[in-house]
């Protein structure tokens, strides 16, 4: 019973839609923010070799340094022909021109000098905008590619341009640091900018899936409000239909042809009454900003969902000998607190225990299960998108930078403690997870009094 009262409260839960990473999917490079790259590297190389072999006259085969030159010029001109400006490049497609800007750039540097020139640091370019905006596998390929192109300018390459009659010439070990160096420098980057890229990826998708859910609250709280405004400004006409119709069935005689029409009438006024009285009757999530609860009878509606013969859910409260705080009903604090207490219920073995405390200063509720507790592998990152011990439930690895897929809901993500954490956190509360010693686990969530029982509504903000 207990599982199936989980999943009806489960049924209305927002569904998050994230796109299937495919071939032919398009990803989050636009055409035209590498083609102003490109621009930007073709000025820049024409105007260090214009100075390198006209201002200070440095030999150097200038033929095929403006063919290499050209030839990213040619490409950029093809591209903007061929799609428009705000054209969205696969992953492959991004790495195939990426590959392209690192070959062209292999082939100038060939022609001056290899790895001995200054500018071979601009290998790193292409790498680190893989590395932020591609998946892993192309941002290693892209590495690759830069690795044996770097490696094959370092052996083999036209003389570094030089004054006449005097010839630099670099010690072997030294071009063997720089070699080093280079690999180094685009191996860092690209892991650093792509673990950067990675968790801004996962973040921005889950606090979408936070954002859908809030929303969804929201709605049921102006669908409550206009229940309740409805059956307000209904309720007196509807009334005053039955009582005229009441009266009419007085001054009827009882063979009057008209009476079954009469008697009907108002029966249908009084169904509509009871309608309406049904739809504006407060329920879960139903209820606007406006409404208060004591917080242990707030803690027994959200948790009345997840009741059952094999889950026991106790709230308890001290006996300090104040009065219990009012809370508000506000959406983030319904849809964050059911949320952990449906986590605690899933992995409860019977019972969850939800306990309230509070003083002059600060307001608590500690939620506790006597299930396995959290998983060693996950307890460091308790809190974060994406992050789950649930057996045979998705959530992404190591080397995803987003969610991939059609998900029809969020549960079992590793969403749903880090959109209970945001939106409990939106509300002023401090929420920590812990494994206590007695086993099971334990969330505590902590407010500033006056936060959620103060005398207006606790202002919230998007993170």
């Amino acid at each position: 019973m207990a599982a199936a009262a989980r999943e009806r409260a489960k049924v209305s839960r927002p569904r998050v839609y994230f796109p299937s990473p495919t071939g032919a999917e398009r990803g989050r490079v636009r055409l035209r923010t590498l083609s102003v790259l490109r621009w930007l590297a073709i000025a820049g190389q024409s105007v260090a070799l214009f100075l390198v072999y006209f201002a200070l006259g440095y030999p150097l085969p200038l033929t095929y340094c403006i063919a290499a030159i050209a030839a990213s010029a040619v490409l950029n001109v093809v591209l903007t022909l061929r799609y428009p400006p705000s054209h969205r490049l696969s992953n492959r497609e991004a790495t195939f021109y990426l590959s392209f800007d690192v070959v062209q750039l292999a082939a100038l540097l060939y022609f001056t000098g290899g790895i001995a020139n200054p500018f071979s640091l601009m290998f790193v370019a292409p790498v680190v905008i893989a590395a932020a905006t591609l998946n892993l596998g192309n941002t290693l390929i892209l590495a690759f590619i830069a690795f044996i192109s770097v490696s094959i300018i370092g052996m083999v390459h036209y003389p570094l341009p030089w004054p006449v009659g005097e010839p630099l010439m670099l010690p072997q070990l030294y071009q063997a640091g720089i070699w080093a160096a280079l690999i180094i420098g685009i191996g860092f980057t690209s892991v650093y900018a792509w673990r950067i890229a990675s968790e801004a990826t996962r973040m921005s998708a889950g606090l979408a899936a936070t954002q859908l859910a809030l929303s969804r609250e929201h709605r049921l709280a102006s669908i409550g409000a206009l229940a309740t405004a409805a059956a307000h400004e209904l309720g007196t006409p509807l009334g005053t239909i039955a009582v005229v119709a009441r009266e009419l069935e007085r001054g009827m005689k009882e063979n009057s042809p008209e009476i079954e029409d009469v008697r009907l009438l108002r029966a249908q006024a009084e169904r509509c009454r009871a309608i309406i009285a049904r739809l504006a009757t407060p329920e879960e999530g139903m209820l606007g900003a406006t409404s208060r609860l004591p917080l242990g009878a707030l803690l027994d509606d959200i948790a009345a969902s997840y009741r059952g013969s094999d889950i026991d859910i106790a709230v308890t409260a001290p006996d300090t000998g104040t009065p219990e705080p009012q809370v508000w009903r506000v959406p983030e604090l319904l849809h964050g607190l059911g949320n952990l207490i449906e986590n605690a219920a899933d992995f409860a073995s019977g019972q969850v225990r939800i306990t309230t405390a509070w003083t002059e200063t600060q307001l608590s509720v500690v939620i506790e299960d006597d299930g396995p507790g959290f998983a060693p592998e996950i307890y460091e990152r308790i809190g974060e998108p994406y992050v789950t011990s649930r057996p045979g439930h998705y959530a992404l690895g190591e080397t995803e930078m987003g969610p991939r897929g059609s998900l029809d809901e969020h549960e079992g993500m590793g969403l749903g403690f880090f959109i209970a954490k945001v939106l409990l956190e939106q509300t002023g509360g401090v929420v920590k997870a812990v494994n206590p010693d007695s086993g099971g686990a334990r969330v505590s969530i902590n407010w500033a009094r006056g936060v959620i029982d103060g005398e207006e509504p606790p202002t919230t903000a998007p993170d």
